[in-house]
């Protein structure tokens, strides 16, 4: 199939502020950022562990976009203390935050019988925990202006299964499961919470950990017969973010052919 063609942006996120984790490098939360800032967010926050990439991305996506207003935090969602200071910076920088994207995740390719506690532990910790803190920090910010919207990122593994995954698979079908229930909290202070579940989405960071024959195989199992572009699970970001989402609230969008 032919490459898909890039989407310009419309200005979905015209006046709205934009939180993002996990978006430094060439994954889906950089390009969840290089979105938001197409789409004419007024302002944006970057966070990731990785100091020198966040600064590389904000200066990639300024060059890119124009984008005034632009911040970056380092940040490991795994620690409370850093979650609550992102959270109270972003808000205090960008004037509140209206949209967090929770992009946050950890992988890796491990049988179960060869599974250690504590690399079950970190890939739920990372993925799932880390999910839940940075929305439990954010929600009473929202709470008081009633209004906001929160995207997680979840896997298509929440449904399918595949083997050396089991920890990833159980934490992305909590990431599934905490945006539903989660979801009929916030609507009570008009806060929308939602989802997208891609399947493959290849980047830079994936050709270095994964098989090029696995990835090519799952890639072919696809409707289109390829991976997503990145910008593609970017662009469900956007819409989830957007007013364009306004009475959807715990779904989990799959971005895949593969339910299960």
């Amino acid at each position: 199939m032919l490459d898909p063609k890039y989407v310009a942006g419309h200005n979905l996120l015209e006046g709205k502020s934009v939180l993002i984790t996990a978006a430094a490098g060439a994954g889906i939360g950089f390009s969840a950022a290089l979105r938001a800032a197409e789409e004419g967010c007024r302002a944006l926050m970057i966070s990731d562990i990785h100091e020198g990439r966040l600064a590389e991305a904000v200066d990639k996506i300024q060059t890119a976009t124009g984008i005034k207003e632009i911040h970056f935090k380092v940040c490991n969602v795994t620690d409370e203390a850093q979650v609550q200071d992102l959270v109270d910076t972003a808000e205090a920088k960008l004037g509140g935050v209206d949209v967090l994207i929770n992009n946050a995740g950890l992988g890796g390719s491990k049988r179960v019988v060869e599974m250690t506690d504590k690399e079950w532990q970190l890939v739920l910790d990372v993925t799932l925990t880390g999910t839940m803190r940075m929305t439990r920090a954010m929600l009473p910010k929202m709470a008081a202006r009633k209004a906001g919207a929160i995207v997680n990122n979840a896997s298509v593994l929440g449904w399918r299964a595949q083997k050396e995954q089991a920890h990833y698979a159980a934490a992305k079908a909590g990431v599934m499961a905490f945006t539903r229930c989660s979801a009929l909290e916030a609507a009570e202070d008009g806060i929308r919470i939602n989802a997208v579940s891609p399947s493959i989405a290849l980047h830079d960071f994936l050709r270095k950990s994964a098989p090029e024959a696995l990835l090519k195989d799952l890639a072919s199992r696809e409707a289109f017969g390829r991976a997503a572009e990145v910008w593609e699970i970017a662009n469900i970001m956007m819409f989830l973010a957007s007013d364009y989402s306004s009475y959807m609230a715990g779904e989990v969008i799959s971005a895949s052919s593969q339910r299960a």
